[in-house]
């Protein structure tokens, strides 16, 4: 009987020192969780902002390679082939972004080719302001899913295009519909192509030397 209190005791004191390491051990624990997951949601925001980067270049790319939203082709040389005997009209059409004192203009608003012929248009831009101003086209054709079967082979549209106070410049386009359109059955009543262009002020122009005898001569047909 004299030993039961010492060993109550003993059980309480062993309680009391357990009750203690849990809570010295249970912030530890809490603290490494905390941790973890911010490390993880700040991985998870780096991702996510490296993803929105790449997006727009991965766009581009995509479209240039698939025509997709009309984005026309990029060629070096006339088809192959040559031109077949089914002819389509080409209609021209040209738009100025605000902020950009441009006036833009198809020469023509509207041809007939043959497909598979090469062919020059060109465009005229003036720079109606009093200071150097400088713009790059954004482009498309429709209907959009023409745009793997249009080619071009020059355009001004691949570079940004820099304006003296009061220039006026004609700049051509020299392009082609691919003969394979024939052979898309979706195709079969297309019977015309809207061209389109939109100039959009560049900020920053880098300002290039103009080369010995570069003008705005016509070349013609390529």
């Amino acid at each position: 009987m004299d030993h039961e209190p010492t060993i109550a005791q003993d059980q309480s004191l062993t309680a009391t020192k357990g009750r203690q390491s849990l809570k010295g051990r249970g912030p530890v624990k809490g603290l490494g969780r905390d941790a973890l997951v911010a490390s993880i949601c700040g991985g998870v925001v780096a991702l996510m902002i490296g993803a929105s980067y790449a997006a727009v270049p991965f766009y581009n790319w995509f479209c240039r390679a698939t025509g997709f939203n009309g984005t026309t082709q990029v060629a070096t040389a006339a088809p192959a082939a040559g031109p077949i005997a089914r002819k389509i009209a080409v209609r021209f059409d040209s738009n100025v972004a605000p902020g950009l004192p441009w006036k833009f203009e198809p020469e023509q608003s509207q041809i007939e080719v043959n497909i598979g012929q090469v062919v020059t248009v060109f465009y005229t831009v003036t720079n109606q302001a009093a200071r150097t101003t400088a713009g790059q086209a954004a482009y498309n054709v429709a209907p959009l899913t023409v745009g793997s079967y249009f080619q071009k082979i020059n355009c001004f549209c691949f570079t940004e295009q820099t304006m003296a106070p009061g220039e006026k410049r004609e700049m051509p386009v020299v392009f082609y519909v691919d003969p394979s359109v024939a052979d898309d059955h979706e195709n079969d009543g297309l019977n015309t192509i809207t061209l389109s262009y939109t100039f959009y002020p560049v900020r920053d122009p880098v300002v290039k030397p103009l080369a010995s005898g570069e003008g705005d001569k016509r070349k013609g047909n390529l």
